[in-house]
């Protein structure tokens, strides 16, 4: 059985409003009840709201995060959160970090668009909401329909209905901690 404790460790969960309400708050639970402290970075200031209206105070601006603060990463879900995560330069640079520096990220539904703005698509197996799948296939992944998806520290899903399978790869992986095969 895997050693699942994240006691310790600090999770970055990079959203905007218009995430993925389900997207965030599952994997925020499944992360802090597995021992983590869970921070909630974003370009938007104060406080950021799901497209379905759950609001969360925002611990940390972008601008001046770093991923060497923290040990993995977690993108919700949402097309307006992820179109507009994609189109901030320092939430880009911010994702490309961790890849850099081998961490775990976790990305779900529209999330994986910020994989292909970051650059870092390129020879990845991975899954996504269906309508990514030509983006990610022609920045350089391989797209399967699975529930759940794991490459190297990578973990992927779908929709919300995957978010058990999701949240239990995530805390898997970032229990392991650093993959030398979770590169940029």
């Amino acid at each position: 059985m895997a050693n699942n404790d994240l006691s310790g460790k600090r999770v970055a969960f990079l959203l905007t409003n218009g995430f993925e309400d389900s997207e965030f708050t599952s994997p925020w639970q499944a992360v802090t009840d597995a021992g983590a402290t869970a921070v909630l970075v974003s370009p938007a200031s104060g406080q950021v709201t799901g497209k379905n209206g759950y609001a969360q105070d925002v611990d940390l601006a972008v601008s001046g995060a770093s991923a060497a603060d923290f040990d993995a990463l977690v993108l919700p879900g949402g097309v307006v959160n992820a179109d507009h995560l994609r189109m901030d330069t320092d939430a880009v640079a911010f994702t490309k970090a961790f890849f850099e520096a081998h961490k775990p990220v976790g990305a779900i539904c529209h999330a994986p668009w910020m994989l292909v703005e970051a650059g870092v698509a390129d020879g990845r197996t991975l899954t996504s909401y269906p309508s990514l799948t030509t983006d990610l296939k022609n920045a350089g992944a391989t797209w399967v329909d699975e529930q759940v998806v794991v490459d190297q520290g990578l973990v992927t899903s779908r929709t919300p209905d995957d978010l058990p399978a999701f949240n239990e790869k995530v805390v898997e992986e970032f229990a392991e901690g650093p993959h030398r095969g979770q590169t940029a």
